[in-house]
């Protein structure tokens, strides 16, 4: 089997908020392939953009605190090297799409500006080579008269094509392994298509491994090979899409399924989930979904629950009592 590009083992982070600490990323695991594509799903306040955060290591510290565990690649533990090594690896090695293009990018520095800084900072190429890079790599993602375009400012440029841009920054040094932070919020459907076949095609060309963070099944189902469920900064179910799709496991997961609007029975109505993801500093004991959940127990209300195989699926597994053998029995 392949090697991960990368592999992540026990994430913790937490963020220090007076005299508390509390866990905004909780005991985390996970390993992308080269070629492949790991979907993070959850509703807003899971924990999913700190993931992404903390492998990257720039969540501002003070509130946060160091992230604790190991993330491999290539054999270091990035949590372990300096800032200055950290530097090498980000935005080269390792590089995000973030959530939203127009906070990422400086306003008052043209497109080619910021495109040509990444160069300089991560590749030894004269001005001409560069300039030709920046030129490629907007070609790349389908950024019509890409000569003109470094010139432009970011306001210049409609909300696909600042996520063209974004997705070309992080591709500059093409990096093995990219993390995608809801990378089509807020644009139109068409232009959300577009921008997600640049992405795949990309990854194909290049053998990528893709962290895709999402709250939309659509583009889950449409981009992903495995999937992670995330729930109050916890992992509550993981496996192949395929088996999640066809054999949700976990309580959350198919209530996130049975919000989902359904054009082929319109006269159905959505049923959401009740309640809402709680606050950070007010998780609750034992599984914290169990507040919200239909199916609760008397001993889903204390203690950790281990993560159960829930289908003949391989890997594919849920932290919920509901697969105990005994409560099947």
């Amino acid at each position: 089997m392949t090697a991960p590009a990368l592999q992540v083992r026990h994430l913790t982070t937490r963020l220090a908020i007076g005299k508390s600490t509390y866990k905004v990323v909780d005991d985390l695991s996970f390993s992308l392939y080269p070629g492949k594509t790991l979907a993070l799903v959850g509703e807003s306040g899971c924990g999913k953009s700190m993931t992404a955060l903390s492998l990257m290591r720039i969540l501002p510290q003070p509130p946060a605190l160091p992230p604790e565990g190991e993330v491999l690649f290539h054999g270091q533990n990035l949590l372990e090297l300096s800032e200055s090594a950290m530097r090498h690896v980000r935005g080269c090695k390792v590089s995000m799409i973030f959530q939203d293009p127009s906070s990422a990018l400086n306003p008052v520095y043209t497109i080619g500006y910021q495109l040509l800084e990444v160069i300089s900072l991560h590749m030894d190429l004269d001005e001409a080579e560069a300039l030709e890079r920046c030129i490629q790599a907007l070609k790349e993602v389908g950024i019509p008269s890409p000569e003109a375009r470094l010139s432009d400012y970011p306001h210049q440029l409609s909300g696909g094509m600042r996520q063209r841009v974004m997705i070309a920054m992080a591709l500059l040094c093409e990096p093995e392994v990219l993390i995608a932070d809801e990378p089509t919020t807020a644009l139109d459907v068409t232009v959300q298509a577009q921008v997600l076949e640049v992405m795949r095609s990309l990854q194909r060309e290049r053998g990528m491994a893709l962290l895709l963070i999402t709250h939309d099944l659509g583009v889950v189902a449409e981009m992903a090979d495995e999937v992670i469920v995330m729930y109050a900064s916890r992992t509550v179910e993981r496996g192949d899409v395929t088996a999640i799709f066809d054999n949700a496991g976990h309580p959350y997961t198919q209530g996130l399924f049975a919000s989902r609007p359904n054009i082929l029975s319109a006269k159905d109505r959505l049923t959401p989930i009740r309640g809402v993801v709680p606050p950070l500093t007010q998780y609750p004991q034992g599984c914290r979904f169990h507040p919200r959940c239909p199916h609760v127990m008397e001993r889903c209300r204390t203690g950790n629950v281990p993560e159960l195989s829930c289908s003949a699926h391989k890997d594919h597994t849920a932290s919920c009592w509901l697969h105990d053998s005994e409560v099947q029995s």
